[in-house]
């Protein structure tokens, strides 16, 4: 499958769809919480989502059932929304999906459901932090494998194991594009990045094994030892010969209380 190069009006539109995610995962912040479900926040998000004038993108997407991937604790991805009340200690990953202006915007942010044990929250903090070290590499001259490896080296140096059988993918008119975008590998090998590629990187990394399973409803993927799991995931133009955001997390961050500058050094435009 050949690799779809956006125009610089077609990154454009993206960020627009990119920011419904960002948008609706900002306003979820501040409803998870211990007490809440997870059908009802799906609820929400799909009713926002559609208030920004987008489709949710997962909705019906190979038949899944509902509009967000939310996989709390052990489940690693495409956890399918249930009843179940979230308690104090959890954390849940939230995947989103949107489709606007016939583009996909497509990222993923794991939160913490009331407090969360300090070994949970440094896997989050490790886990984000592979995410921007993984961009850092989206650039000229690289490849697919100098992201993943640098995904790779940072998890595994601090005793994580890093997911192998899901990745992160090129994004456009698709919600899957080409390349694929492993969370590992070796540098220097893979395709080739272009100006004006858009991909999502999404390092799924688990406290414990790196290997997984899958639940009998066909969608839910387990880490094999029932360890935590945690999902953060970033929308990204190659932008002259640098990484560009198209998704932020500041909505979330505002609606938590929490300053951050991570992604300064890769945004080329003020959010509105």
């Amino acid at each position: 499958m050949s690799i779809k190069i956006k125009s610089p009006e077609e990154i454009e539109l993206m960020r627009e769809s990119a920011l419904v995610v960002s948008k609706t995962l900002g306003m979820l912040a501040s409803e998870i919480k211990p007490g809440v479900n997870a059908l009802y926040l799906d609820n929400l998000a799909e009713d926002f989502i559609r208030s920004q004038g987008a489709e949710p993108g997962f909705l019906g997407m190979y038949d899944f059932p509902n509009t967000l991937n939310m996989s709390p604790n052990a489940q690693v991805v495409h956890g399918i929304p249930n009843k179940d009340p979230l308690k104090d200690g959890d954390i849940i990953s939230v995947d989103c999906g949107a489709y606007k202006n016939g583009f996909y915007g497509d990222h993923a942010y794991t939160f913490e459901v009331g407090e969360v044990a300090p070994e949970i929250k440094k896997l989050l903090q490790v886990t984000k932090e592979s995410l921007y070290i993984g961009i850092r590499e989206f650039k000229k001259g690289n490849r697919v494998g100098d992201v993943g490896y640098a995904i790779q080296n940072y998890c595994e140096n601090h005793g994580y194991g890093v997911v192998r059988e899901l990745v992160g993918h090129g994004l456009g008119k698709k919600l899957h594009e080409s390349p694929e975008m492993p969370n590992y590998g070796k540098r220097g090998r893979g395709k080739r990045f272009l100006e004006g590629m858009v991909v999502a990187i999404e390092p799924m990394i688990n406290m414990g094994t790196h290997r997984i399973k899958q639940l009998k409803d066909g969608w839910t993927i387990l880490t094999a030892d029932g360890q935590p799991s945690a999902h953060f995931e970033h929308d990204v133009a190659l932008v002259n010969g640098r990484p560009e955001l198209l998704s932020t997390f500041q909505y979330i961050y505002e609606a938590l209380g929490i300053e951050s500058d991570e992604e300064a050094e890769f945004r080329a435009t003020k959010l509105v």
